[in-house]
């Protein structure tokens, strides 16, 4: 099966690839190719598959816990610093956002919409310059403009939250929210209606 190369950055293998090196970026202790698969949601075997090939390219760094492969990112490798970037610029918006609004009460639902969410559903343009976040709920505004700016510091980029009630967001007859339901979203599977 041929693989599709990434709509949010082409230079990458697939998606996949890209994924696991954002995940890889964003995690404090390493990650075993079980954990990694689970992240990212996709099989084992072609994490194992992609995460091989990174190893090959010496752009990640594996060591042996007892029985197990824990993988982190080579920080050796001269363009480390490179791959971090784009690892975060391109699939970094879904795990550190849902990571930031996880921490903010009274949100029901949220998405990234937009740009970023067009390109990774595979639409050709060009690179998203922000990103779009939908918040459903009524979250703590405080909260809330903390997590974002908490996100944009580890993105560096602008992200930007439109906050509708569930009521507003269930509205059928309403065009903001038809043209939001049309087109690309990446939820990101946040409920947080009983933090605090």
């Amino acid at each position: 099966m041929k693989v599709k190369p990434s709509a949010l950055f082409p230079l990458l293998r697939s998606d996949t690839q890209g994924q696991l090196l954002a995940a890889l970026e964003l995690s404090d202790r390493g990650e075993t190719a079980t954990d990694l698969a689970r992240l990212v949601g996709t099989s084992l075997p072609t994490a194992t598959r992609e995460l091989g090939r990174l190893a090959d390219a010496e752009l990640i760094a594996v060591e042996s816990v007892g029985r197990r492969a824990v993988y982190r990112p080579n920080r050796h490798h001269p363009l480390s610093d490179a791959v971090r970037q784009i690892a975060l610029f391109t699939y970094g918006p879904h795990p550190v956002v849902a990571r930031e609004l996880a921490t903010v009460p009274g949100i029901a639902e949220a998405a990234i919409f937009g740009s970023w969410a067009a390109r990774r559903a595979g639409e050709a343009g060009p690179p998203p310059g922000d990103i779009d976040v939908l918040v459903v709920g009524d979250p703590d505004r405080d909260a809330l403009y903390d997590a974002l700016s908490r996100a944009e510091a580890a993105l560096r980029r602008e992200v930007n939250a439109t906050v509708l009630a569930p009521d507003a967001w269930a509205a059928v007859d309403d065009p903001f929210v038809s043209t939001l339901r049309a087109r690309p979203s990446v939820d990101l599977a946040v409920d947080t209606r009983g933090t605090g």
